[in-house]
């Protein structure tokens, strides 16, 4: 597996979500924001955590408008794999490669903790290596991470299976206690909590590293 991580001023878990896809065993390339193209034979883009151009306007607009967002859109359309953390779920929502938006926590305070998360299917190459209603444990550190999203759209998702994880306790006051979603073809995964932050147990615990291997194997099989 290629993996390329994207890198914006204001990037902060770049180097996490490498070294995450790295322990899985991927080859990882770190590519910079201003690049308009991705590196050939890369099967993932991980969109990282942080706050992309010190978060004006609305978190991730800016960046979603960078030149390598360009190569990020193109890739996905292609049926590439992408998975967007924290501030790359709003960058995914902002380049409308998801649904929905990402709105300030109900508390209006920024959030940095450990939260039970349930898995809501099974059916993604990102969350195959869980059980579903399987409860597992990933930090989340965010001031906008409220999930909405129409009446709609969320019928939609709930329909095509296409929400991956919800809160057990909901934090931040997203709807229908969303804390993940999955694309349409299921090859692109926004979620506000890190699982790259959930890989060793002197950090806590190991609830991300089934995502990193199931990713893996998928690609293994291609």
């Amino acid at each position: 597996m290629h993996a390329a991580v994207l890198v914006f001023p204001g990037s902060n878990c770049d180097r996490d979500l490498a070294v995450a896809f790295e322990k899985s065993g991927a080859k990882v390339s770190m590519v910079w924001h201003k690049d308009a193209a991705l590196p050939a034979g890369v099967d993932i883009v991980g969109v990282p955590g942080g706050f992309s151009y010190g978060d004006y306007l609305r978190c991730g607009a800016i960046a979603a408008n960078s030149p390598i967002c360009g190569a990020l859109k193109t890739h996905v359309e292609r049926g590439g794999y992408a998975l967007g953390i924290c501030n790359g779920f709003q960058v995914l929502t902002e380049t409308h490669l998801l649904p929905g938006a990402l709105r300030r926590n109900a508390g209006i305070k920024y959030i940095c903790d450990t939260v039970e998360l349930q898995v809501a299917t099974a059916d993604s190459a990102f969350t195959s290596g869980y059980t579903k209603d399987a409860v597992i444990n990933v930090p989340i550190a965010h001031h906008d991470g409220n999930y909405f999203a129409d009446d709609e759209t969320l019928a939609r998702l709930e329909g095509e299976d296409r929400i991956a994880f919800t809160y057990a306790k909901n934090p931040n006051g997203s709807v229908r206690d969303i804390a993940g979603i999955l694309s349409e073809n299921r090859r692109v995964l926004g979620m506000m909590p890190h699982p790259e932050r959930a890989l060793e147990a002197t950090h806590g615990n190991t609830d991300g590293v089934a995502m990193f291997r199931a990713l893996m194997d998928t690609m293994a099989t291609a």
